[in-house]
């Protein structure tokens, strides 16, 4: 079975640049999860998306926890997370990508760990939430004609609403740099299992406020159209550059 995965979201459901190879049901304590087998390049990899088949699941309700432990219960030990995100920067603009290595974490309702056993206390190190080794090995393999931001934070609203212009203000002057629905907790949950994760950010639209216009989930949708075959074959590209064994310390997180 592949050793890596992709999650995808809006916009990333047609993988029309690899080969479908088969679909497996993943039954697991918190529910069953589709997962598609994919192949290119000579690279195996499998792709779930996050938000299940057909898009029927909002930010707040995706069923994360049985994601990611449908991925680890497949043998990957790799993840690369795309999410689509707003702008909280002028110069973070639509059709940018940015490499996350830190979040803010304003979720409210969704399960956010696996360890929630009475008697089983579990601390996890989330000092560094995204895995160093894998963020690196994404940026060498980014084509130069693209905009890549290395570095950024990624606030995670609850949803489905968007923020308000008081909101993406605060989160501005917390220090983030884009706004999702996503990213948190499934980045948490892959470092409690040991899965090296990554995000690559997608930026679809400025965040409220920080533009005249307002923001729709249309404009989200039509920038994801458009960024939909570039991702795709770059998150393709990257998979090669991802060293078998790993070198960092994500599997060792957890006390």
């Amino acid at each position: 079975m592949p050793r890596t995965a992709v999650i995808g979201g809006t916009g990333f459901y047609d993988m029309a640049q690899a080969a479908l190879k088969e679909k497996k049901a993943v039954d697991t304590k918190y529910g069953r999860v589709i997962v598609s087998i994919y192949q290119a390049g000579g690279e195996e990899f499998a792709f779930l998306p996050r938000h299940s088949e057909g898009h029927t699941r909002a930010p707040h309700t995706v069923n994360y926890r049985a994601n990611i432990m449908a991925l680890k219960q497949l043998g990957v030990e790799r993840i690369i997370g795309v999410c689509s995100v707003g702008s909280l920067r002028k110069h973070i603009k639509p059709g940018d990508f940015v490499l996350v290595d830190q979040f803010l974490d304003f979720t409210k309702s969704r399960p956010s760990t696996f360890f929630d056993e009475e008697g089983h206390v579990v601390h996890t190190n989330v000092t560094e939430p995204y895995c160093a080794e894998m963020r690196e090995c994404i940026a060498e393999a980014m084509p130069l004609k693209h905009r890549l931001h290395k570095k950024g934070t990624y606030v995670c609203a609850e949803g489905p609403r968007f923020e308000t212009a008081a909101e993406i203000r605060m989160f501005a002057a917390l220090g983030g740099d884009v706004v999702g629905m996503t990213g948190v907790p499934e980045c948490v949950l892959a470092r409690e299992l040991g899965i090296c994760y990554a995000c690559i950010a997608v930026v679809t639209n400025y965040a409220a406020g920080i533009s005249d216009e307002p923001v729709s989930h249309e404009e989200v949708l039509e920038e994801m159209e458009k960024l939909r075959k570039t991702i795709q074959g770059f998150v393709i590209r990257c998979l090669p550059s991802i060293p078998e064994k790993t070198g960092c310390g994500c599997k060792d997180a957890c006390h």
